[in-house]
Formats: C-alpha cells, structure tokens, sequence
C-alpha cells in the first residue's frame, strides 16, 4: 500500500511540474486593437508551442494604465511620443537587439528616426507606423470648389476652401495632439515649441470650423467619407486605405507642406514574467514576410528595409502605403510635448469641439 502511495504521489508531482513548465510556456501581449493579422498569433503558437495570451486597448491612457496595474505582460505596443515617460519611469526593459536576428531587416530610415528620441532606440523597435494627411473625394471636392484641389492643409486651415468644402462635408481625427501638431506646421511652427498661449491663438484661428467639421471621431469619418456624405478628412492613411477601397474617388495625399508621422514600436515592460519568450515573438513579427502581413491587415506602413526583395513587391502592389523619399523628407516625427503644453492642447481642443452659439436676435 505504501509503495503504490508512493508511486501516486510521484506521478502527481511530475504532472504538476509539467502543468507548470506548459503554464510557463505563454507570452502575453497587449496591443492596439486590430493591429495584427490574426493568422500570425496561430502561426507563432505553431512555430513555437508558445501559446500567445492576446489583448488589446483602444487609447494611449489604457495601455499605460493596464502597465501600471495588477497584470503583468511581456510585450507591449506604445506609441513613439509615449517612450519617453516610459523609459524615464524605468516601465520598460532595454532591448538587445543582438538576440533579434532581423534587425537587419528594419527600414534604416525608420530606426535612425525612433532614435531621435533619446533612449528610445535602447528600449523599443519599430513595429509599424503611419503619416497623417487628407482624404479627399476628388470629384466631390472638385465640384464644390469650383477648381482643381490642391494638396494642402489650406483645404482645412483656410477658410476660403473651407467655406466652399463644408457644402459637401468635411472631417478629422478626435486627436487633439496630431490635429495641432499640422495645424502649428501648416502656420510655420511647431507644437512643441509654442507656448500655451500661442496654442490657444492657433486655434482660435479656425473658429470656422467649429461647425464645419460633421464627422471628428477615429472611424466614422472614414465611413462617411466612403459612402459620399464628406469630401475632405484630416485622417491617418491607415484610415484612408480602407475608404479608399470601397469609393475609387477617394485619394490620399499627404500635403506639400509635410505632415507629422508616427511610430508605433514593440517594448518589454521591466517586469515582463517571461523576457526570452518576447524576443522570440518580436523577432518572428520583425521577419518581412509576417511584416509585410501586419501592414497589409492593418492598413498602415510596414518596417521592412525597402530594399527587401519583399518590400518592393509590396511597393509595386500598394503605391499609397509607403512614403516617397521626398515625403520623408518634408515629414517630423509627432512630438512629446511638456504638462503645459497637454494642458493648452486639451483646453484649446475641448473649444473647439463644443458647438459654437449663435448669437440669438434681440426683440423688439
């Protein structure tokens, strides 16, 4: 009776030491919401025998509030203007990038603009990335022009478009920092260097808009601008690919006078549980072909160097998801900016946004 005690007793041991090194066997990952090709999370479990414990947030705050919680990941997707706070609150881990064989494979322009960041390239790799510009139906526009449509910000920033634009409907971004950052470039400045006052003036320059703009939200503009009701969208290209695909009238430019760019990047939190089990997962979402996947589910740019035999196919089939040398170089990177600054913007935004009251006739 002992014996076969014994022996029962050694078996659940080994089991539960098996349950325990298949538990261990998980990565968690927590990224913006439809952000991957869903196929590659099966393909990694696949590849690995790594189950992939998969979340997602919709804003900045939740990412940064979910890391500062009970839960604990070991990948994490923030934003570029996000890194800094990140790195100085010591939330993520530094990156070896010796243990990521395609690092190679990044689009070198990309890394040495993440590195422009302090730290930033030490702690993070590019994961994909986007440009903000205007989607305009071109015949819609056309016509309520009454001339051809010129590819800039004035379309939105100056009222004698505007005020011909708004009869067949205008739209932008519920991003308050990205709206005044090319707002600020469209006026020769930048946001980073204003002060709080000359925030607030900029945008009191567009009291027109105030009820101009019928769509300021992340998606819905995207669906009226495919369906017709808007003809000039301050968007993400990302945003515009899908639009584009359902109304061929639609096009996307990125304005003459530039545009910010974003970089969103794959990081380790400091107290990520499983750190070996993450390199493996950004190095398999760094090889250009499951990149190349990402950036073809999602809608915006793939990281993959453009002279990948990959990525130039990818440029021959899909023209209005890359950027030209010359729009890199008329672009800036979207910038971080002080409390101060965040508090003007807020302000200036939640003006902006709130319908402006008619002065109401007086009786006689």
């Amino acid at each position: 009776m002992r014996t076969y005690t014994m022996k029962y007793l050694l078996c659940i041991v080994a089991l539960c030491a098996m349950s325990q090194a298949h538990a261990e066997d998980v990565i968690r990952v927590l990224n913006w919401n439809d952000y991957i090709e869903p196929t590659l999370l099966d393909k990694f479990e696949q590849q690995t025998g790594v189950r992939v414990d998969y979340q997602t947030f919709e804003e900045g705050q939740e990412l940064i509030a979910a890391m500062k919680g009970e839960e604990s990941y070991d990948i994490v997707v923030p934003s570029h203007y996000m890194l800094k706070q990140m790195i100085a609150e010591q939330a993520l881990m530094p990156i070896d990038n010796s243990k990521l064989k395609n690092y190679n494979n990044l689009d070198i322009w990309l890394v040495s603009v993440l590195a422009s960041i302090p730290r930033a390239s030490e702690h993070a790799v590019p994961y994909l990335w986007g440009a903000n510009g205007l989607a305009v139906n071109v015949p819609l526009a056309e016509a309520a022009l009454g001339e051809n449509v010129p590819q800039s910000w004035a379309l939105l920033f100056d009222e004698s478009y505007t005020s011909r634009l708004s009869s067949c409907g205008l739209g932008m971004l519920a991003a308050p920092e990205e709206v005044a950052s090319v707002l600020m470039n469209f006026h020769g400045r930048r946001l980073s260097g204003s002060t709080s006052r000359k925030i607030a003036r900029t945008f009191e320059s567009i009291d027109y808009l105030r009820n101009s703009v019928s769509e300021i939200n992340n998606w819905e503009h995207v669906e009226a601008l495919a369906q017709n009701k808007i003809c000039v969208a301050l968007t993400w290209g990302g945003n515009a690919l899908f639009a584009m695909a359902e109304n061929p009238d639609i096009q996307f430019w990125i304005p003459e006078a530039g545009s910010s760019i974003f970089i969103d990047t794959l990081a380790i939190p400091s107290n990520a549980p499983n750190p070996d089990l993450a390199y493996q997962f950004i190095d398999f979402l760094m090889e250009p072909e499951n990149a190349i996947l990402n950036a073809t589910a999602s809608n915006f740019y793939p990281t993959v160097s453009s002279e990948s035999a990959e990525m130039q196919a990818f440029t021959e089939a899909n023209p209005y998801q890359v950027m030209t040398v010359e729009q890199r170089r008329r672009s800036y990177l979207l910038e971080s900016l002080t409390e101060e600054q965040k508090s003007a913007v807020d302000q200036a935004w939640e003006r902006f946004v709130s319908p402006r009251q008619e002065p109401q006739a007086t009786a006689e």
